[in-house]
């Protein structure tokens, strides 16, 4: 089965960490994109780049930001390819936006019949 595993991040979360300490946790990231299993992934751009689309109605209301504001970001993903859920949660929990003040959702991906 197929778990997204999305990355929820505190604003400015990374501001706190010397450049050495960023680098590390750079590399954290890059080396779970290595983890056996691991089919993608991307890191998001702030949630100030985001435009939400709402309908109002017959009309659609484009708005720049968020949809709302939030004291944690969706802020990337990983989508892995696992056995059960408890082999998602332990990938999930070496991401280092939990250890951080952030979170991580993992959530089943709906596996579509043909």
């Amino acid at each position: 089965m197929q778990y997204a595993l999305l990355i929820y991040s505190k604003p400015d979360m990374y501001d706190a960490l010397s450049p050495e300490d960023y680098q590390e946790v750079h590399s954290e990231y890059m080396a779970l994109a290595e983890v056996p299993g691991m089919v993608g992934g991307e890191q998001l751009q702030s949630a100030e780049t985001a435009t939400t689309i709402r309908a109002d109605g017959s009309q659609t209301l484009t708005t720049d930001g968020p949809f709302a504001d939030t004291k944690e970001i969706f802020a990337g993903f990983y989508l892995y390819q696992a056995a059960d859920i408890d082999a998602a949660l332990a990938v999930a929990a070496r991401i280092p936006a939990v250890r951080l003040g952030g979170a991580v959702e993992v959530r089943p991906i709906v596996e579509m019949q043909s």
